[in-house]
């Protein structure tokens, strides 16, 4: 039961139910006869400030608190959105000066929207603190929002993995006392999940990702891997792949001004460090992210992608401090940068409708580097405490700083092109279900017709024997390309590319792509042939077909004269004239996304 003051609903509530959450930190007033009413202030003190920086909020006291913001200002406000694999529900927390709760309206007003996700790996919760911390110290007054930037927040992405707490799994981590689990409620990876979308929290996320159409995004982890002196990293769209001017001012300007802000504040920070062990002396390459992480996804959409990613050995509180001075500069740069931003954004998303080729597979560029000033610790040797056996360790007696290469300049030889249209037939209703979720624009066939299309068989390809996030992932896939006819049906979807979602179509769509729908098994049925043959019976069949075709017998006696393995395989020599007679069933290895050019 909940009492308010009139025209205080946004200042004050108490919680009068015995055991009500507490976040709340509002108890019920004393009942005195003839006795004022005493209206305490709520507690705001996060469970990271409590403890001096060694814990991190569960998901109750994290939700708790924004509902409580919520009621203390009108420039917050938190939407349920969407569901979890867990069974609980997804909220977003959005935040403008003017008060306004509707992206579509920040988008109108030139805006720049920043989406901001926190806890995709529970055991990495420094966003979720941090951004507990900022929000607060927003509706407080401490620090201030630009009236050209605002922010829609997700409290705490994976919930079924925050809920699984424990103080074991990140052995590599300094901190904090206990966290979340990396699995979700499938014990899911949900970084790897943005294109396949196994989990009702990728769904829920690509509801929100378009809801909000970001213009950057923010998702905050800890790194694992090498040690050095910074706390904070920086990963960041791959900006060759992001393309156009967008991806020029993110690498020549925007970056640089991150680095420089941050430094201003007393957080030096590199750029990710993608090495395991040693001292990097090569450098190392930029990482390059694939449509299945989060910031791979958003690039497909013109969106400049962050995952900062602090240093594991670091103390919590310090991965807190950077991880919310980090979020301050962005917000800062995006502000100053504003105009420019917008402007590159909406011209690089126009321009992406006229390019007739899109690359699919990019590769590092080694003739072409810039130069870092690394700060790391030396490595050496010693004899281990465990095996007896020489280990590796970093000797932090011995820091230094250097010049290094960082290997940032991407290519690729794997583009294709561009098709006017794809045609899917509607049998294949996940692949079409999960276009639908992307915001991607379909129609329907109004009849049955024939159309002569682009069609491609899978000429070769690997599937992984080991499982990888509930698939056994299809990689290194060539493609033979034909014009054939074929007979579409009422209700089969045609999807043009003429959309914002152009990029993310041929993505998906393509069966060499990294992160495709092919790739990621769901049109495995067209790899297995569904009809056969008895070879007794196909020999008295097959010896009628090539006697009135003598072309195709001709095609065999070629193969066999150049191919004695195969002069010697009667199996096989009955297979090829089967594959090449009208019994082989089409549609095997046949790929069901027709291309119309």
């Amino acid at each position: 039961m909940l009492f308010y003051f009139a025209g205080m609903r946004k200042l004050f509530c108490f919680f009068l139910l015995a055991g009500s959450c507490a976040m709340a930190a509002v108890g019920q007033p004393p009942i005195t006869t003839g006795q004022p009413m005493i209206i305490k202030a709520p507690t705001l003190t996060t469970p990271f400030e409590k403890s001096a920086g060694k814990q991190t909020a569960t998901y109750a006291e994290c939700i708790a608190f924004y509902q409580q913001l919520d009621k203390l200002s009108p420039k917050l406000s938190i939407k349920e959105m969407g569901m979890s694999d867990a069974g609980y529900p997804y909220h977003v927390v959005l935040y403008a000066n003017d008060g306004s709760a509707d992206p579509d309206q920040w988008h109108r007003h030139g805006k720049v929207v920043i989406l901001i996700n926190n806890g995709i790996h529970p055991g990495e919760p420094d966003g979720v603190d941090a951004s507990m911390l900022l929000l607060r110290d927003l509706v407080q007054g401490k620090v201030h929002l630009p009236d050209n930037v605002a922010l829609a927040v997700i409290p705490l992405y994976n919930i079924g993995g925050a809920l699984n707490r424990g103080s074991f799994s990140r052995v590599n981590q300094n901190g904090p006392e206990s966290y979340g689990f990396r699995g979700n409620a499938q014990n899911l990876d949900l970084n790897r999940d943005f294109t396949k979308n196994d989990s009702r929290n990728a769904r829920s996320f690509v509801k929100i990702f378009h809801w909000v159409n970001p213009d950057l995004q923010i998702d905050n982890h800890v790194s694992d891997g090498a040690d050095y002196q910074y706390t904070m990293t920086l990963l960041s769209s791959q900006w060759n792949k992001l393309g156009g001017g967008l991806g020029t001012f993110l690498h020549d300007v925007f970056q640089p001004a991150l680095f420089a802000g941050m430094e201003k504040k007393g957080w030096p920070m590199t750029p990710y460090v993608n090495f395991e062990e040693g001292n990097p002396a090569r450098g190392w390459d930029a990482f390059y992210d694939e449509p299945r992480y989060s910031s791979g996804y958003a690039t497909l959409f013109h969106t400049i992608a962050f995952m900062p990613e602090t240093h594991m050995l670091k103390l919590f509180r310090d991965r807190v401090l950077s991880t919310y001075a980090l979020m301050q500069t962005m917000i800062a740069a995006s502000s100053h940068y504003a105009d420019d931003l917008l402007k590159k954004r909406k011209e690089d998303i126009a321009a992406d409708l006229q390019h007739d080729r899109l690359g699919l597979d990019w590769a590092v560029d080694t003739s072409r580097f810039d130069w870092l000033s690394f700060k790391g610790y030396e490595s050496d040797h010693k004899i281990s405490e465990v095996t007896g056996l020489s280990r590796m360790y970093y000797d932090h007696s011995r820091p230094f700083e250097r010049k290094v290469k960082y290997f940032d300049y991407f290519t690729t030889d794997a583009d294709v092109t561009v098709p006017k249209a794809y045609i899917i037939p509607q049998g294949w209703h996940d692949v079409t279900d999960l276009l639908e979720l992307n915001g991607v624009r379909m129609r329907r066939l109004p009849h049955d017709t024939t159309v002569n299309v682009e069609v491609y068989h899978i000429a070769d390809y690997k599937s992984s024997p080991r499982a990888y996030e509930k698939h056994h992932k299809n990689t290194a896939t060539k493609v033979s390309a034909d014009q054939e006819s074929i007979h579409l049906l009422r209700g089969d979807y045609i999807v043009t590319t003429d959309q914002p979602a152009r990029r993310f179509l041929v993505e998906m769509l393509e069966p060499t792509g990294e992160d495709s729908y092919f790739a990621w098994n769901f049109f495995d049925a067209i790899l297995q042939q569904k009809e056969g043959y008895s070879d007794y019976r196909w020999e008295d069949v097959a010896a009628d077909w090539i006697k009135q075709h003598p072309d195709l017998k001709d095609q065999l006696e070629k193969r066999r004269q150049t191919d004695s393995v195969f002069a010697q395989n009667a199996r096989a020599q009955l297979e090829f004239v089967y594959k090449h007679s009208p019994y082989y069933e089409p549609a095997h290895m046949r790929y069901p996304v027709y291309r119309v050019l």
